[in-house]
């Protein structure tokens, strides 16, 4: 016999336990709620090379602001004021499209309410300020960014040191005092074969004079072009700039992964992510007119990476294409990593490899064609080729032609000495 009021029972002691145990999920705390915005707008100091991508992050804002714009000064209280907004902070920007020469409100973009600068330059060096439209400022940065005035390479860092002058800015007369802050070498671009490391020095100043306005981590420490340096220093056109220093390197590569399945390296042959040379490598195509500049980035590099490029088999080492070091060299390296070649020739398309912390990270072919329907120059390499082949016919036609006339002349001349006979 089925008891019913046991049963009844039983079901309403599970449903008390069920309830008893669901626990409502807490909301996630607010980023921003967790750090309080300055009653007084100051600003954090920064420095970094030029060419770089740099994100700037909106540490705080009031939690009923959805959306930020930020703005730029070059000088602090001047008038020109550039506003870099999106209107909805979520603006995306292809990276690889950036040139150094586009104007700053091309070159930026806002992801989750940090600023995103492509490409900075020293142009860009000034005030950001984190706020809102109607006029309500949260944070700021004081950037300087700093172009990078010299390489050094193991050949010219020991001349560098041994010619380096006794005198310098650290003369006890003097207010302040210059220096170079490197960061940490990079790890080695390549693996199992000889490879660079890199590291940037960025020119700093300590002095006791500093204004108090800007953020430091030491407080008589900030970056050579900061507004935080008094103007009487006359650091502002003095020449001071970053350095980059690059050395040789050599690293095993990591063990490579287990084989894949028949079916799915067949798959990969098929869909052209499976190259006998590079294997497991994304491939992307690009084609590209003749005659124009071409920027290539590699694809998921980030500031801090250490990148490698290669054409084909051959490596392009920064101790032969860095920007600066050869000037009449049409392909370099920049400090951002950049591929620059100026201008595209058609003996330049091919495969490019580029690696990323010491791992091969993809495989680029480029395509070079001719623009259809563009007037020639006579300096053009398909103009030259094309007037140095119509040369040479007509010199063959022209040698054919007097061959002929010699040999008809010689036989009605012999032809008349016979008849005078």
């Amino acid at each position: 016999m089925f008891h019913w009021p046991l049963f009844l029972l039983s079901v309403w002691t599970l449903c008390l336990s069920l309830l008893t145990a669901y626990q409502a999920p807490e909301d996630k705390e607010d980023i921003f709620t967790s750090r309080a915005c300055p009653a007084f707008l100051v600003f954090d100091s920064v420095a970094y090379p030029a060419d770089m991508t740099i994100e700037l992050p909106c540490h705080c804002k009031p939690e009923e602001a959805l959306s930020v714009v930020w703005y730029y000064q070059k000088h602090l209280g001047t008038q020109d004021t550039r506003v870099l907004t999106d209107f909805a902070g979520t603006a995306i920007v292809d990276s690889s499209k950036i040139g150094r020469d586009s104007d700053l409100r091309g070159r930026f973009s806002i992801r989750l309410f940090s600023l995103i600068v492509f490409r900075v330059q020293e142009d860009d060096s000034g005030h950001y300020i984190c706020g809102t439209a109607s006029g309500e400022f949260f944070y700021g940065y004081d950037v300087d960014v700093q172009v990078v005035r010299q390489v050094l390479f193991s050949w010219n860092l020991v001349r560098r040191n041994e010619t380096k002058p006794s005198e310098d800015d650290s003369s006890p007369n003097k207010p302040f005092q210059v220096f170079a802050s490197h960061w940490p070498w990079s790890v080695c671009d390549r693996c199992g074969v000889r490879g660079e490391q890199t590291r940037v020095g960025l020119c700093y100043v300590v002095s006791e004079y500093l204004q108090v306005r800007y953020h430091r981590k030491s407080s008589n420490v900030t970056s050579c072009g900061s507004s935080a340096v008094p103007l009487s220093f006359g650091l502002a056109n003095s020449g001071y700039g970053a350095e980059l220093v690059v050395r040789d390197c050599h690293t095993p590569c990591p063990p490579k992964r287990a084989m894949v399945s028949p079916e799915k390296k067949a798959l990969l042959d098929f869909l052209g992510y499976d190259d006998p040379k590079s294997p497991g490598l994304s491939v992307y195509y690009h084609n590209h007119p003749v005659e124009s500049d071409l920027v290539l980035s590699c694809p998921g590099m980030k500031p801090q990476h250490a990148v490698a490029w290669d054409k084909g088999s051959t490596p392009l080492y920064r101790s032969r294409f860095m920007e600066g070091l050869n000037q009449s060299s049409r392909l370099f390296i920049d400090v951002g990593h950049h591929l620059h070649i100026r201008p595209v020739r058609l003996k330049d398309k091919g495969t490019y490899f580029c690696w990323i912390q010491g791992k091969k990270a993809a495989q680029i072919k480029l395509g070079v064609y001719s623009r259809l329907g563009r007037m020639r120059r006579i300096s053009d390499p398909e103009s030259i080729f094309a007037v140095k082949a119509i040369l040479v016919i007509y010199a063959l036609l022209t040698a054919v032609f007097l061959l002929i006339i010699s040999l008809r002349f010689m036989w009605n001349v012999s032809k008349e000495g016979r008849a005078s006979y």
